[in-house]
């Protein structure tokens, strides 16, 4: 197998496992391909012709997985072209806003069981969350700090 297909093949592993978490399988594929591609930084054209997606549908998976916080863009002086590369330490920032997001949640759960009462039948639901993102927020807690290995 040639080196492209086994890159493509690589960037579709990456997009099919996003694609569980509900991410649209051209932004995985766009992803993929960024974190393994070179030169690191892209135009869409180059990405729209590396992953044989249409030019289209990736204008709006590149607007998504920039908002994201994964990817970034530039021009360069004298050119109209706009460059996407993968942000710096995405990862961590998106598991970082993830985490902010647990627990937020979980004060959301507290605020629940103080208006309903925390000993009845129908905090049992809010109770079920509670707990769940309170066992996330312990394991965060609890993991060590993101060092980049390898």
């Amino acid at each position: 197998m040639a080196e492209q297909d086994q890159l493509l093949d690589w960037a579709e592993r990456v997009a099919m496992y996003l694609a569980r978490d509900g991410v649209p399988p051209i932004a995985g594929r766009v992803l993929g391909w960024l974190m393994i591609c070179d030169p690191p930084e892209q135009s869409a054209g180059q990405i729209s012709e590396a992953i044989r997606a249409s030019r289209a549908s990736l204008t709006s998976n590149l607007r998504l997985l920039t908002g994201m916080g994964f990817l970034t863009w530039r021009t360069r002086p004298g050119e109209r072209t706009v460059y996407y590369r993968m942000a710096d330490e995405a990862w961590a920032v998106v598991v970082r806003r993830q985490i902010a997001g647990i627990a937020a949640f979980l004060d959301i759960t507290s605020q629940g069981l103080d208006l309903v009462g925390a000993g009845n039948d129908r905090a049992a639901r809010i109770r079920q969350a509670h707990a769940t993102f309170e066992w996330m927020a312990k394991v965060f807690d609890d993991a060590p700090p993101l060092q980049e290995e390898r």
